[in-house]
């Protein structure tokens, strides 16, 4: 059976097909416009021309899944509030599947790349994942035994919403103090400016000559180099991003959880010291039986891969 999974975003609208294993057989990608006709358009154009990348007619193929950031109501197929996509309580998945005549499901991009993580990057084989992506904010979604937990009313696993410094930093969400402001690589990016601002001969200003050229790989190039301000600022990031680690498995107990986003490509400079916050702080350090941690496998493929298969998994 053949699924199609669409990854909705502020630049680009990409699709892929798959199959029930969730091996991915053809994908398309095009620029995403503003509206919501134009963006059901490009979401149908960008389905067609991934089942024709396939080889797959569009009447051997289930359905369709759609990956959608901002607030999304998935029993009604409805984007909320998306107001990087122009799009202010839009029946999305409605609108698709009209023009593609297919039964067609919306989804949180976030829950989708745990589960295209799960199917088919770094859970497979397993019953249970949590997944956490590290960009503009922490994105998170988990399958347990093996079915996607979205809560009851699909706003489940906002972990990164959870607090870490009570009175903290201001959030987007209107809290203080969350996991976001500080783990996410828009927190990191905001610690090493804040550092370098307080230390003008740091080499944290050789590899980012101005605040705007931080990004998230700054920090650890300055480590590599031997920076102290910087071994300071990745300390305090590192702790921040394991206290919310040691908080979701604590909870949710699950047998892998997977990093992504652009810090994850760090690998084991980022893993090793988490590890050991782990082995000190986990719940169940002393048992046989512990999380695995690693680094999500699939990359920008998992929320197309997880949402061809939400109908399957939901």
């Amino acid at each position: 059976m053949y699924y199609i999974g669409i990854d909705l975003g502020g630049t680009n609208v990409h699709a892929g097909l798959v199959d029930e294993k969730g091996k991915l057989l053809g994908q398309a990608e095009i620029p995403t416009p503003k509206g919501a006709e134009e963006v059901a358009d490009a979401i149908t154009q960008a389905a067609r021309l991934t089942a024709a990348q396939a080889g797959v007619a569009m009447g051997d193929v289930q359905s369709a899944g759609l990956a959608s950031a901002g607030s999304i109501d998935p029993e009604n197929g409805m984007v909320l509030h998306a107001w990087n996509l122009g799009l202010d309580h839009v029946p999305l998945a409605r609108m698709v599947s009209e023009r593609l005549e297919l039964p067609t499901l919306l989804e949180n991009d976030a829950n989708a790349a745990a589960l295209g993580e799960f199917v088919a990057g770094a859970g497979r084989g397993y019953r249970s994942l949590a997944a956490v992506t590290l960009g503009t904010g922490v994105g998170c979604g988990a399958v347990l035994d093996s079915k996607l937990f979205t809560g009851f009313n699909y706003a489940g696993m906002e972990a990164g919403h959870m607090v870490i410094h009570r009175g903290g930093r201001p959030c987007t969400c209107g809290r203080r103090g969350c996991w976001e402001a500080y783990a996410s690589a828009t927190g990191l990016i905001r610690s090493v400016r804040e550092a370098m601002e307080r230390d003008p001969d740091s080499a944290l200003w050789r590899f980012a000559p101005t605040l705007e050229l931080v990004n998230g790989k700054t920090v650890f190039d300055a480590v590599e180099a031997g920076d102290k301000t910087a071994e300071g600022v990745l300390e305090g990031y590192l702790g921040d991003l394991a206290c919310g680690i040691v908080n979701l498995i604590n909870i949710l107990q699950p047998e892998v959880l997977c990093i992504g986003g652009g810090i994850s490509r760090q690998g084991e400079k980022l893993l090793r010291p988490l590890r050991e916050v782990l082995d000190r702080e986990e719940f169940t350090r002393d048992s046989p039986r512990r999380t695995r941690l690693c680094v999500a496998k699939l990359r920008g493929e998992a929320g197309i891969i997880g949402a061809a298969l939400v109908p399957v998994y939901r």
